[in-house]
């Protein structure tokens, strides 16, 4: 008669493994494989790239054929996609009179600012023409928008300045919703300078800053060009200067209209006294943009004997929302210093001969070039590639500011 043993396997005694199991493994190492971990007080405020001072010229769209000329910057920021910014992709279009050419972007907000001439824009959203001086933004927009030249007043063509947000929305890795966050805007340029006038004749404005923030209905909050992008049309009147202010956001500046003596210094520190030191200066030339690096002391002068213009464009509308914009002015830090205080945020701003803005809201009406771009470095650039020597000197009234001495006569 057979006899059954009965064997017990001690529970010690690893199982067979299963498929699933061994699955379960490989994807439990793979995510393990990009885990990194560091130490908090070196990595808490990382060494990125920084946001460098540089020009897109106006030469580039005042000759040559119908084309975009993109401001694109991204081998500086170490950032795979084209952009201006880390958020925002700058643009000139140049259309020869009698043509038209189509620009596209998978953004949520374009903003088209008209350097020189008249022509339409058509798109989804309709069609309008435009001349110089007149600003136009659009919503996310499936299919392209088609610009033609009808008049190039100069240069043999019109010459567009535009701006969207693509490069925040590849960073995300997202494409924009098919919802329109806010109706496509018109601003006229004899309606932005209407109100430019009436805030210059109120009898409580300054005399060295006079401009209109762009405004949007569907932004009523924030009071920006659109939830991204955030501009503004200032004007800075002859033998004048705007003391220095700065913010979190990058901001892309058009020269609109500027005499030689025109420019802006910037830097990353100020004296006891407001003045910034050791700053790069940048000259502006009319209808040329540079930018202005995010967090940078900056101020504005105007030597010459006539009113410059200048329109900014930032990626604000995001920073506004998120309560970081951080916009702070000078005088306002110097007194507070000297009362022994040191805020962490300004969310109000106190000093007015700074911001006799008012908002203007607009009206609403019914590929990319392998062309190459030129590049003006900083002197911040220079200084490593061309020695401390070559560091340029910039004058702020008050004060001479060099990075050395003037050698002894």
């Amino acid at each position: 008669m057979a006899t059954e043993a009965l064997v017990t396997v001690p529970s010690d005694v690893a199982k067979p493994e299963t498929a699933s199991k061994r699955e379960d493994d490989a994807t439990e190492k793979k995510w393990r494989e990009t885990a990194e971990i560091f130490e908090y007080g070196s990595a808490a405020n990382p060494d990125m790239r920084p946001i460098p001072v540089l020009v897109h010229p106006a030469d580039l769209h005042e000759s040559g054929e119908t084309r975009v000329i993109p401001f694109d910057i991204n081998d500086f920021l170490d950032i795979t996609e084209s952009c201006t910014s880390p958020n925002l992709m700058a643009s000139f279009v140049r259309i020869v009179k009698g043509e038209s050419i189509e620009t596209s972007a998978k953004a949520t907000s374009q903003a088209f600012y008209v350097i020189r001439g008249s022509g339409e824009s058509e798109s989804e959203h309709g069609k309008i023409s435009w001349s110089t001086g007149d600003m136009f933004v659009l919503p996310v927009t499936k299919g392209g928008v088609t610009h033609a030249c009808i008049d190039a007043e100069a240069k043999g063509g019109a010459a567009l300045y535009w701006v969207h947000d693509e490069p925040l929305m590849q960073y995300l890795g997202v494409s924009p919703a098919d919802e329109k966050k806010f109706e496509p805007t018109l601003y006229r340029r004899e309606q932005m300078l209407e109100r430019v006038e009436e805030i210059k004749h109120d009898s409580g404005a300054s005399n060295n800053r006079c401009g209109v923030l762009l405004g949007n209905s569907a932004c009523s909050q924030t009071k920006t060009l659109t939830h991204v992008l955030w501009s503004l049309l200032n004007s800075i009147p002859a033998k004048t200067v705007q003391r220095p202010h700065r913010h979190n956001s990058v901001a892309l500046d058009l020269a609109v209209a500027a005499k030689p003596g025109v420019y802006t210094l910037m830097g990353k520190e100020i004296d006891s006294q407001g003045f910034i030191i050791d700053p790069i200066r940048c000259d502006w030339i009319e209808g040329g943009v540079f930018v202005t690096p995010p967090g940078w002391w900056h101020s504005h002068h105007n030597e010459s004997d006539d009113v410059a213009w200048v329109l900014p464009m930032q990626d604000a509308g995001l920073y506004t929302h998120q309560r970081t914009l951080d916009i702070r002015f000078v005088d306002d830090e110097l007194e507070l210093h000297a009362a022994g205080r040191i805020r962490g945020s300004a969310f109000a701003v106190t000093n007015k001969q700074y911001i006799e803005l008012a908002e203007f809201g607009g009206s609403v009406p019914a590929p990319k070039s392998d062309n190459t771009i030129k590049r003006v470095l900083s002197v911040e650039c220079m200084t490593s590639q061309l020695g401390e020597s070559k560091r340029a000197k910039a004058t702020q009234v008050g004060a001479s500011i060099c990075s050395q001495p003037e050698p002894e006569a």
